[in-house]
């Protein structure tokens, strides 16, 4: 294949004139790497599966000749409005918005005007869709995964198969996204309902060994196109990666005086689990006044889109997420990528700081690492050829001090606070555990105490990995607080809690709790001649199975094929006994000895 041209208007040719004068309005004089590689690619026919670094400009490789294609049909046969051309399929409802988004600034232009595009996403009735492409029709389609595979199963009323029948591409955008969250069943599924006259563009991030599958099941003789930067570097050019060691108590205060320090305008602060983004959100509102803090994590639905239209929006806030917002979405002026803790997997490092440094603009990213965790910053800089700088920030005392006192009040006067506090620290220590590099970052070298303490508990919560001597190291209120006694300034919420505490008071019972059944206990002696008599009946089975074997190779038995017998009940209560001995063994609860004892496996010199 020649070298891709670098300019838009070497494209001029093959491209018309609408799409060029609404790149050009974009801005845009120069295209990127994917792009000049793609486009040329999808126009003549191809398929493709392009792997290029986040932020490379993926969306404009795909939509421009999306509509090239669109339009060159349009010049023999008109499109109708229930003629679907083209379909997008992303992993998330917030990447999906965005394609729209741009997309429709190119149907803005009158002569694109005459294509209609449909946005699929999960958050409003499944009959709303179905409705709106019955009366208004859709030229191009971009949906999540889960509500197109619900309209193509839809008999009757939408028939959606009939109008797929013209596609012309298919795109699978963030495609090893998609396979990540599970999705590769439905992708299967779709693949299925479509026509296999089409083109299919597929672009990751990654070609993992399930995106490798996932093209050999969807495209023909794909072109690969793997598009870097910079050879020995996965992040963008611009981007500027620091590492900060901290100890585990003092995460917050630095966190705090890093973001006054650098007056950060507009960042993006990434931690492990929805819970510590639904606490965090309304502990660093307080903490950060009158700093904008905004919090958006994937158990949110409907007021997701419009917290993304607001931080996109702001020219000054703080956006706290998950790894929901990891992959694809492009958010302007992003200025700083701030990570509370190590990623699941190291790839999602990556992504995240990914979503600064975009489109040859600058940007910096900062990781808050525990003096446990240095090994991590190698690991990344040979597992994802990523660079790190390290560099110190001394904790402000007074202001550690200063903050823990708020979130002890914080939680003191709303229960309901105190709930998330201890749901965000459980949540990131489950979170912690299955860790994709729990080699280095384990658990077991965690100093819970101290973590509990930057998170401003109240109390140390119950848990199994909670031990004793984690009291030590935490630094609670100063003061006894009858945790019982904590009211939530919800209503509702205080009614139902009171009802169960009178509940409580009389049954002994906690309402929402399961109560566990004990196993009955017998008295060891009688469990010992239990164990005694199974024992003698495994033996004599045993002699008598040899005695029987010894006498068919002898010639004095003939073998005879037996049907099935059904076993008794002692026989099932016998395995039962041995599964239960087994499961013992596993869990460690019992030794190997007493497992055999209990199976009937110790020798004469045993006993």
């Amino acid at each position: 294949m020649a070298k891709p041209s670098s300019k838009w208007t070497d494209l001029a040719k093959p491209l018309s004139s609408p799409v060029l004068e609404v790149i050009a309005g974009f801005g845009f004089q120069k295209m990127t790497p994917v792009q000049a590689a793609t486009i040329p690619l999808l126009l003549s026919y191809k398929d493709v599966a392009a792997e290029a670094v986040t932020g490379s400009g993926k969306t404009l490789a795909f939509v421009v000749p999306l509509l090239e294609l669109l339009l060159k049909r349009q010049r023999d046969t008109i499109w109708k409005k229930s003629e679907i051309g083209a379909i997008i399929i992303s992993p998330t409802r917030e990447l999906a918005t965005q394609i729209s988004d741009v997309l429709q600034d190119f149907l803005e232009h009158e002569k694109l005007a005459i294509f209609k595009q449909k946005l699929l996403i999960g958050g409003n009735p499944v009959e709303e869709d179905v409705d709106s492409i019955r009366k208004e029709g859709a030229n191009v389609l971009i949906a999540t995964p889960g509500r197109l595979k619900d309209l193509l199963e839809r008999k009757g009323d939408l028939n959606l198969t009939v109008k797929v029948k013209s596609l012309e591409l298919l795109v699978l955008d963030e495609a090893d996204r998609l396979l990540d969250l599970g999705f590769e069943s439905t992708i299967n599924t779709i693949l299925g309902y479509l026509p296999r006259q089409r083109r299919t563009g597929l672009f990751s991030a990654t070609q993992t060994k399930e995106v490798k599958d996932l093209m050999r099941a969807g495209l023909r003789n794909p072109v690969l196109v793997s598009v870097k930067e910079k050879a020995t570097v996965s992040t963008p050019k611009l981007l500027q990666n620091f590492y900060v060691i901290v100890e585990p108590e003092q995460k917050l205060a630095v966190m705090l005086d890093f973001i006054e320090r650098q007056e950060l305008k507009k960042a993006m602060i990434f931690f492990p689990t929805c819970a510590c983004v639904e606490y965090w959100g309304i502990a660093l509102t307080e903490l950060l006044k009158p700093t904008k803090v905004l919090a958006l994590h994937g158990k949110m639905k409907a007021q997701r889109n419009r917290i993304l239209k607001d931080f996109r929006e702001s020219e000054n806030a703080l956006l706290l997420c998950t790894d929901l917002l990891a992959r694809g979405v492009d958010i302007p002026e992003v200025d700083w990528v701030l990570q509370w803790d190590a990623p699941s997997n190291a790839a999602a490092f990556v992504h995240r700081v990914g979503r600064t440094a975009r489109q040859g603009h600058e940007g910096n990213a900062l990781i808050m690492l525990l003096p446990s965790e240095d090994a991590y910053v190698d690991f990344l800089t040979r597992n994802q050829k990523v660079s790190l700088k390290k560099v110190t920030l001394e904790p402000n005392d007074k202001k550690f001090k200063l903050a823990l006192k708020t979130l002890h009040r914080l939680q003191k006067s709303d229960r309901g606070i105190y709930d998330k506090a201890s749901r965000a620290f459980v949540s990131h220590i489950q979170a912690y555990s299955k860790h994709e590099c729990n080699l280095i970052l384990r658990v077991k070298d965690l100093d819970l105490g101290k973590i509990a303490t930057s998170y401003g508990l109240l109390q140390l919560p119950k848990m199994p990995e909670m031990k004793e001597h984690f009291k030590k190291s935490f630094q609670g209120p100063g003061e006894e607080i009858d945790i019982y006694k904590l009211t939530y300034k919800d209503k509702q919420k205080q009614a139902s809690y009171d009802n169960k505490v009178k509940l409580y008071q009389e049954t002994g019972e906690w309402k929402g709790k399961k109560k566990l059944l004990k196993k009955k206990s017998i008295p060891w002696e009688l469990a010992k001649q239990e164990r005694e008599e199974r024992k003698e009946i495994r033996k004599k089975r045993r002699e008598a199975k040899h005695k029987r074997k010894a006498a068919i190779e002898s010639g004095d038995v003939e073998p005879v094929k037996k049907k099935k017998a059904k076993f008794s009940q002692e026989e099932l209560d016998e395995l039962a006994n041995d599964i239960r001995a087994l499961k013992k063994l596993k869990k460690k609860k019992i030794t190997e000895e007493e497992c055999d004892d209990e199976l009937g496996l110790a020798s004469d010199d045993d006993e």
